[in-house]
């Protein structure tokens, strides 16, 4: 299988720096193909100009965004991984989605009914977050972060949402819960592509 991983952190010794290795230490061991986009390293530009909105419609893209486009086509699998920022993604994170995730590209309107483009397409969410899971259950925040990337993002533009992590506490995290997470991550892979530990 074909996997992207598109990796939004600056900081590498950061959490999501560790999660987002362990999946491609994962995905290399069992002998599947993994490309990392990191979006700082590649200094992604976010900003949705008038220039992308206009060309959009006519189903014209800047070189930049040609090249990330090209990418999620090639993929049969996309793994998101990123941290919960002021109860959202990265504003890098959230650029990538404005400007590649592109009318035409990623969706489209056929006689007014919205239709999904990257159908047939695996994508497994990875964020972090500093409070933990029982205060955002508490006080709506993971149904807000459903229904704004999964529903309002990845389903939308007809992604099969295969599993959604959500590392809590993670500004204060012990190495137990980093070693927990770490074998979820490894055995997620396994499970959906029943493939053989390799260790």
């Amino acid at each position: 299988m074909k996997n992207l991983i598109i990796y939004a952190h600056p900081n590498p010794a950061s959490l999501n720096h560790f999660l987002k290795n362990t999946v491609a230490e994962s995905l290399e061991k069992s002998g599947q193909e993994a490309v990392i986009r990191d979006l700082n390293e590649i200094n992604f530009n976010p900003v949705l100009s008038l220039q992308d909105m206009q060309g959009q419609r006519m189903g014209q893209v800047s070189d930049d965004v040609k090249t990330e486009q090209t990418f999620i086509s090639w993929a049969d699998r996309i793994v998101f991984v990123y941290p919960i920022w002021w109860t959202g993604m990265p504003a890098i994170m959230k650029g990538y989605i404005d400007r590649v995730f592109s009318y035409g590209f990623a969706y489209r309107y056929d006689q007014g009914i919205q239709k999904g483009l990257l159908t047939g397409k695996q994508t497994i969410i990875i964020n972090s977050h500093g409070k933990s899971n029982a205060e955002y259950e508490a006080i709506g925040m993971g149904k807000s972060l459903e229904l704004t990337s999964d529903i309002g993002i990845f389903k939308y533009c007809g992604l099969e949402i295969k599993k959604h992590f959500y590392f809590d506490k993670a500004d204060r995290v012990s190495a137990e819960s980093v070693l927990e997470w770490e074998s979820e991550l490894k055995n997620i892979f396994r499970l959906i592509d029943k493939v053989p530990v390799f260790e």
